[in-house]
């Protein structure tokens, strides 16, 4: 199957008494190997869809495929271990762990899903770290890092796993453009060496001009998508 990622009529509500809908049937399908962008308005639904691919909300109606699993069959439990082994997250806020050593934070998502490392995963851990120019900042805490140290250690903990899809909301976001500008062609460096899919919704057009496609999505709806 070429296609890793499959949405299929996807609708989501928000609200309870006041109920409004944020995404309408929605029909995506992405290729393996693809950086893909979302963009568009604030509010018009990028990050609801992307935390739907990710497992992190579900859709009121409709279907997720990731690698030819009908992900949206799975309970909740099976969800959350399918996200932890093989989906990356990387936000626009690192969210590292404050009382965890970088290195700690980068082995996180195995020690979650499998328990204590060992030492080919730490191995694998430092060489990300080495590979993204922060292997020398390993015992460091998070409040000890600069704003693009945190952000590559978030890169390395979203690839510890080597998952086959990384999904970034505006990892950018609170970086300086220089170190945005490194920080996106570390990433897309690795995502090519490791044949990992990703998909990031961003509001920097220039970013979004380096994607293998960008998607247009505009009041809950996909209104363009190059090829």
């Amino acid at each position: 199957m070429d296609d890793i990622i499959i949405v299929d009529k996807i609708n989501k509500f928000y609200g309870n008494e006041l109920v409004f809908q944020v995404l309408f049937d929605i029909n995506l399908s992405i290729k393996r190997g693809q950086f893909t962008a979302f963009i568009g308005p604030s509010g018009s639904g990028k990050s609801t869809l992307l935390n739907i691919i990710g497992l992190l909300e579900s859709p009121a109606s409709g279907n997720i495929f990731l690698d030819g699993q009908d992900v949206s069959r799975l309970n909740k439990d099976e969800q959350a271990s399918y996200r932890n082994e093989k989906i990356g997250f990387i936000f626009q806020f690192h969210y590292l762990l404050p009382e965890f050593t970088a290195l700690e934070n980068i082995l996180m998502p195995y020690w979650i899903g499998k328990g204590r490392p060992p030492g080919k995963v730490v191995d694998r851990a430092l060489h990300l770290m080495k590979r993204i120019g922060i292997k020398q900042f390993g015992g460091k805490y998070p409040n000890q890092l600069s704003g693009g140290q945190q952000q590559r250690v978030a890169i390395a903990r979203s690839l510890v796993n080597m998952p086959k899809i990384i999904l970034a909301d505006e990892p950018t976001g609170n970086l300086d453009s220089k170190t945005s500008n490194t920080v996106m062609e570390l990433l897309k460096e690795i995502i090519g060496e490791n044949k990992t899919n990703l998909v990031m919704v961003t509001h920097d057009r220039d970013i979004a001009a380096g994607a293998d496609r960008v998607i247009e999505i505009v009041d809950g709806r996909i209104k363009s998508s190059t090829t």
